[in-house]
């Protein structure tokens, strides 16, 4: 079980679901009928805050979820900064704090952008894109990324040029990679150490990796994605804030991921 926002807004629909139910309860029992005016006040912030709290946790626990990007591993398709909203339900539906699958849907794709539970600390959440399906056959050698023995595309698009947050990454060559159909950019940074590997991802995981390659902690490092802690599938930047320059990132605002 995770405490996490979503125990206590069950916690929080519970407990005011409690209260008001069981005052009305209360007055049904007396022959009474319901009258605002006489109300007390605890039952009235109960009866207030009760639809509120149980839309918010569906919303969030079956809908949609939104999160703040902390770092830029995922630079540059996502910058510090950036608010995205994640799909909870492309995966499948799970419940809410136990995370237990109900109802099983689609299937993680190579390129998916997806938001996960940490495997080495559960009640962190990482975002990274996915590479490597269960069975793939996965190798990182001089930067260059090879899945089943077929070596993936990458297209220089020359140096990339960094804003706010990000303008440390300047100068990292700037490439669009085609992860089997699946267009992206990451960036690499040339004459940096890096790790190199020959990996067959185990069945019920996937092999997770930054689109920023030398400034990612990923599934190089600490292993696969344990299909359990997936929470969903990222597809929407709804706000973009520069933390450095204290600004609105309009551009940004409205992207879809890919």
């Amino acid at each position: 079980m995770d405490f996490d926002f979503s125990f206590y807004l069950l916690a929080a629909s519970i407990v005011t679901g409690i209260v008001w139910g069981g005052y009305l309860l209360f007055l049904k029992s007396k022959g009474l009928t319901f009258d605002e005016k006489n109300e007390p006040v605890l039952v009235e912030y109960a009866r207030s805050f009760f639809p509120i709290v149980l839309i918010v946790l569906l919303l969030r626990s079956f809908i949609a979820e939104p999160f703040r990007i902390p770092s830029g591993s995922m630079m540059p398709t996502l910058l510090v900064g950036d608010f995205i909203l994640v799909n909870k339900f492309t995966y499948g539906i799970r419940l809410p704090v136990i995370n237990k699958k109900i109802i099983t849907l689609n299937l993680p794709e190579r390129g998916d952008i997806v938001v996960f539970r940490y495997p080495k600390d559960p009640t962190v959440d990482y975002i990274k894109r996915i590479v490597g399906l269960p069975g793939d056959k996965i190798v990182y050698s001089n930067k260059k990324l090879t899945v089943n023995d077929l070596p993936i595309k990458q297209i220089s698009l020359g140096r990339y040029q960094g804003f706010g947050q990000g303008e440390d990454m300047t100068g990292a060559e700037n490439l669009l990679e085609n992860l089997t159909g699946v267009e992206h950019n990451i960036l690499i940074r040339n004459g940096t150490p890096t790790v190199e590997f020959v990996y067959v991802v185990p069945q019920g995981n996937y092999f997770a990796m930054g689109d920023n390659r030398d400034n990612s902690n990923d599934s190089r490092y600490w292993g696969p994605v344990p299909e359990a802690n997936l929470v969903g599938k990222a597809f929407f930047i709804w706000m973009s804030w520069d933390w450095q320059d204290k600004g609105v990132g309009f551009s940004r605002i409205g992207t879809l991921l890919k």
